[in-house]
Parts: C-alpha cells; sequence; structure tokens
C-alpha cells in the first residue's frame, strides 16, 4: 500500500477535478443531471481510481486501476470536447482542461509503463 497524495499524477489528476467543478458551474442548470454530472464523474474517477489502486495489494492491483483511470480520462476528453461545441466551455477555458488532461493522460501511460516493468 502506497500513499496516493504523494504520487504527482494523483496531484495532477485531482487539480483536474478540482478545476472541473469551478467550470461546470457556469454550465446551464438544466444540464445539472445531463453533461455536468457525466464531466463530474468522469473527472473525479481518475484520482479516485489512482487512490484505490494505492490501497489495494501490489502494482499488478494498481496497474488495473491506474487503467480504469486512463479510461475515465479518454471520457473527460470527449465531454469537455462536447461542453466545448455546445458552447459552455469558453476556447481559452477548452484549451487550458485539454492541456491539462493530455498531461494527466501522459503521465498515467508512463505510470502504467512502470507499473508493468
Amino acid at each position: 500500500m502506497q500513499d496516493f497524495r504523494r504520487l504527482k499524477v494523483w496531484e495532477k489528476a485531482h487539480w483536474l477535478t478540482l478545476a472541473a467543478y469551478r467550470v461546470t458551474k457556469t454550465f446551464p442548470s438544466d444540464e445539472r443531471f445531463g453533461l455536468t454530472a457525466q464531466i463530474l464523474r468522469s473527472a473525479a474517477s481518475i484520482p479516485a481510481n489512482i487512490a484505490e489502486g494505492c490501497g489495494r495489494d501490489g502494482a499488478r492491483e494498481l496497474a488495473r486501476f491506474a487503467q480504469i483511470a486512463m479510461g475515465s480520462a479518454s471520457e473527460l476528453a470527449y465531454h469537455f470536447l462536447l461542453a466545448h461545441d455546445l458552447e459552455y466551455l469558453a476556447e481559452t477555458s477548452y484549451r487550458e482542461l485539454a492541456t491539462a488532461l493530455i498531461e494527466v493522460q501522459k503521465m498515467l501511460a508512463s505510470f502504467l509503463q512502470r507499473l508493468r516493468a
């Protein structure tokens, strides 16, 4: 078992989740149970799965949960794109979030490689 709070990838994913919460506050209220909920669920799933994997037994289990986090990151990428295309996200916000998400995805990919080695 390791402390997930010491992982840079978890820190970045946590920051991204906080950013998702901030940005979705500006979405239309009729999206509260739609796109807003989907964004928040997929965003929070990334650091949550990293944390859960850290509480499991060994690198193999951690890698499995990191892979689930990667899937959630891909889902979040689509939700951000959809929010942008629906004009709920301004171009600058979208670019900032997309860039941060790509960084998390790259960090997760690197983390997975190390775990599987």
